[in-house]
This record gives C-alpha cells, sequence and structure tokens, in this order.
C-alpha cells in the first residue's frame, strides 16, 4: 500500500504537477481543513436548483481527496454538515443531503480503496438517520487498513457543541478519579476533544471568500494560517488545493514568538552597557 511519505506525483494533472514542482515538500502541511462553502450560491448563478450544487460539490470532496492523496497529506478535515444545517435548514434539503451523503459513500468508497483513503468521521454522528449511520461505519470500516490520508468528514458537527461534549467527558474523568479543577489542563480538554487523534490543522482553507469561521474547530486552528478565496466549493478542484499550499509555504509561522523577518530583538539598554564595558 501507498503511504504518506510516498506521493504520487506522477497521478497529478500536468497543471498540479507544474505547481507542485515550485513546493517545498517537506513543509507541506501536515493537516488540512476545508470549510466548504458556497454549493447553494453556486447553483443560484446558474438558475439551478440548490440540490445541483451540492452535487457538484460531492464530486468536488473526491477530486480534492485524491489529490491530497497524490501529495502526500496525511490529514485533510472536510467542514460537510454542520449541526446548524441540521437545525435550521429545510427538512427536505436536509433529507436530501443524507441520501447524497449515503451515495457519496457508495459510489467513492473503490476510489478511496484506490487512493489509499482512510475514512473518519466527527461530530454527534449519533444523532444522524440510522441507515446513514450504517453506510458511514461501512465506509470507515472497509477503509481502516489503509495507510494514506486520512480524510475526516465533520457531520452534524459544530465546535462549541465538540467543547460541550468534552467538557462532560472531563467532568466525569475527574469525578471518577477524583481530580481537582485546578489541575485540568489543556491536554486534559485535548484528549476528550472529537480530534483527539489527529494533529490540529496547519491551514484552514474556506472557499466562498466568506470571512469567518463559522463554528469550526475553534479549539483546534489556534494557531492555524487561514486562506480564504472567492472560488465556490463546487468550483474548488486540486489545482486550487496547491495553490493554497502555496501561500502557506510562503508564510512565516511563529505560534506567538518572534520570527526571522522581525530583526532582532531590542536589548536591555543596562546589558549594553555592562557588555560594552
Amino acid at each position: 500500500m501507498y503511504a504518506p511519505d510516498m506521493p504520487r506525483i506522477h497521478e497529478l494533472s500536468q497543471e498540479e504537477r507544474d505547481l507542485y514542482a515550485r513546493l517545498k515538500p517537506e513543509s507541506l502541511p501536515k493537516h488540512v481543513a476545508i470549510i466548504m462553502d458556497g454549493n447553494g450560491r453556486w447553483a443560484g448563478r446558474r438558475s439551478l436548483k440548490r440540490f445541483l450544487g451540492h452535487q457538484q460539490g460531492a464530486k468536488s470532496v473526491q477530486l480534492v481527496t485524491e489529490t491530497a492523496s497524490r501529495i502526500g497529506l496525511e490529514w485533510l478535515t472536510l467542514y460537510a454538515f454542520s449541526l446548524e444545517n441540521n437545525l435550521r435548514r429545510p427538512r427536505a434539503e436536509v433529507n436530501f443531503l443524507m441520501r447524497l451523503l449515503k451515495s457519496y459513500l457508495e459510489s467513492n468508497v473503490q476510489r478511496m480503496m484506490d487512493n489509499n483513503v482512510r475514512m473518519r468521521y466527527i461530530g454527534r454522528t449519533h444523532e444522524l438517520p440510522s441507515e446513514v449511520q450504517e453506510k458511514m461505519r461501512w465506509a470507515e470500516e472497509t477503509t481502516a487498513r489503509n495507510t494514506g490520508t486520512t480524510l475526516t468528514l465533520a457531520l452534524n458537527y459544530g465546535a462549541r457543541s465538540e467543547l460541550v461534549d468534552a467538557f462532560r467527558g472531563l467532568a466525569t474523568e475527574m469525578e471518577r478519579r477524583r481530580i481537582s479543577p485546578d489541575r485540568i489542563t489543556e491536554e486534559d480538554i485535548h484528549r476528550h476533544l472529537y480530534t483527539a487523534h489527529m494533529p490540529d490543522p496547519d491551514l484552514l482553507i474556506r472557499t466562498s471568500g466568506e470571512m469567518r469561521i463559522s463554528n469550526f474547530l475553534l479549539w483546534q486552528i489556534a494557531y492555524a494560517e487561514i486562506f480564504v478565496t472567492e472560488r465556490l466549493w463546487p468550483d474548488f478542484r486540486g489545482i486550487h488545493l496547491l495553490e493554497a499550499i502555496a501561500a502557506f509555504q510562503r508564510r512565516e509561522r511563529r505560534f506567538g514568538g518572534i520570527g526571522e523577518s522581525c530583526g532582532e530583538v531590542e536589548q536591555d539598554p543596562e546589558r549594553m552597557k555592562i557588555a560594552a564595558g
């Protein structure tokens, strides 16, 4: 099987290979998260029904995932269906999205196997229809032994609800182990997040030009680089993922420190006098 450190560059399109050649393979992000936005607007601009935008968006998911697997990206997390979508969208649209999810899994699991992609999920997935959960388990179990890109779909997901669930889990642990609240650490909270098994995102991409996070991975993106594109999700392809990674590699990540481009740190005048004397 393929592994994340064995990119399959020869499978990229010529345009993708040309752009990949300008990247630094050793500096690829380990984890890219994407807020897939713009399906409805894509359809509206073409005077099409919204469901056609969602169908086209599902195609983009597979194409972007395949490019991710070919360059050896280890983790790809897609915001597919939010808790707010489930609560606030018309039921007819929600029902269609559930059918589309089932169809996507049925149609693309073999392509995931061919690309060594492993399926995972985060969110309150237990609240989804039972037949959808069954299909999700099937896809996850079928791809479980793959060793390439881990594709995680955020389904019925909300970052605030994730934190609530994490705090509930931590409270239960504290009561069982009789842990004092003043001994809680960030790592304790991290262990109870849906994403405890994966690294935090290095790069967060948002399509459609909206400048907001939309309740996605609020804890995990504390130091992620953010890339916003005006392109609507149904038009987003592997080449655009590579463009976002290229922009990521041009940035200087400081994690709260001082970067090389900031020049020397101003020294204490008194210490400078002592050194000079």
